[in-house]
């Protein structure tokens, strides 16, 4: 079937333009005032909707500019061309009556809705791969009893798509209250609130030097719990 005028499909319903419609019945009325007529005897968001600033009109020399128009359902479609009274107004009509009858055929709504659970499906799939590495990761490490660097954390958190290293990482835990701000012996110690949160443990390791004293070294690390802390976190602020 050749096509008479366009029709889109919107949220599963066959809708023309009306300004396409009122051109291609040739009808010697004004658009607007074709409407002003015609159009009371329907109800807006259920027969037509306006589509604001969505056409466009000769203004001559080539010149456009762009109008309102509005979305009709076929059913009012037919309608409005039985009111024209004329040879192309039936025609039109008859081509919407041959398109309601292919878009009711069963085939054809077993097709429709095939596609939209083929659609829905992937969509789904999508989302679901997206998130499982995230969420398997995730509860992984909510049970892990390996602590882990700083350093360490920056990767796992760069692997899952957070761009920031372990310089960064640092400063931002310093900004945030989690690390020790101040210069000195405590300067990148937890502080007492993330020790709280069970976040972080610090590795004491005991140095021997080769004059024979000792000295005690200190170093951050990132407990399972503070690991699930900053990853969700992170990935929050990503997703």
């Amino acid at each position: 079937m050749d096509e008479l005028i366009k029709v889109t499909v919107k949220n599963d319903q066959q809708l023309v333009s009306a300004r396409e419609l009122h051109k291609g019945l040739k009808l010697k009325k004004h658009f607007g005032d074709w409407v002003k007529q015609n159009f009371k005897d329907f109800y807006e968001n259920e027969d037509y909707t306006c589509a604001p600033q969505s056409a466009y009109v000769q203004i001559g020399n080539g010149a456009t500019r762009k109008v309102d128009d509005y979305a009709l359902t076929l059913d009012m479609a037919k309608q409005l061309c039985m009111m024209s009274h004329t040879d192309l107004g039936r025609k039109y009509r008859k081509y919407f009556i041959d398109l309601e009858r292919k878009w009711n055929d069963p085939r054809e709504v077993v097709k429709r809705g095939y596609a939209i659970l083929q659609n829905e499906n992937t969509q789904l799939k999508l989302e679901n791969d997206q998130m499982k590495p995230k969420a398997l990761f995730a509860d992984a490490v909510s049970v892990s009893k390996t602590t882990i660097l700083v350093s360490e954390l920056a990767k796992i958190l760069r692997q899952n798509g957070v761009d920031i290293g372990a310089n960064r990482l640092f400063a931002w835990m310093r900004e945030n209250g989690y690390l020790i701000s101040r210069k000195g012996t405590d300067w990148n110690m937890p502080t007492q609130r993330s020790m709280e949160l069970g976040l972080f443990n610090i590795k004491e390791t005991t140095i021997t030097h080769s004059d024979g004293h000792t000295t005690i070294s200190k170093t951050t690390k990132v407990t399972g719990k503070g690991q699930q802390y900053f990853i969700n976190k992170f990935l929050k602020d990503i997703a």
